[in-house]
């Protein structure tokens, strides 16, 4: 009986192995896909800058609560939110760690931003 017993088990615990490997191939799979779909939807530079960085332009902007990217805005909004979530204060360090990573991301794609006007007057010039 005991044998019976150990063999069920064995089977069951390949089945669900299995079962949860092709989930995770799936899993990986589907977010590949989406990583490749953002980062076509996105210039090469920001593309770039949102694996580095490992949150997307959209992201940032949905955290920090601004629409376009305007420097004033971000500075105010970031202020708000780091303070708001300051562990001191009862926040939460995850969300303030979001916050900051949110404010990067957006620095960076103002960087971006700068560089390609530069060089876009840079040739208009020549």
């Amino acid at each position: 009986q005991a044998k019976y017993l150990a063999q069920i088990i064995l089977v069951g615990a390949q089945v669900v192995g299995r079962a949860f490997m092709r989930a995770l191939r799936q899993e990986f799979a589907a977010s590949r896909a989406a990583a490749d779909a953002r980062g076509r939807s996105e210039r090469p530079q920001s593309a770039a800058a949102s694996r580095i960085i490992g949150i997307s332009l959209q992201e940032a902007q949905q955290i920090l609560n601004v629409s376009n990217l305007n420097p004033e805005e971000i500075q105010k909004n970031y202020d708000h939110l780091f303070k708001v979530n300051d562990k001191s204060v009862g926040g939460s360090f995850y969300l303030q760690s979001k916050v900051v990573r949110a404010k990067e991301r957006l620095d960076e794609e103002l960087r971006i931003q700068a560089k390609d006007e530069k060089e876009k007057s840079r040739k208009a010039e020549t």
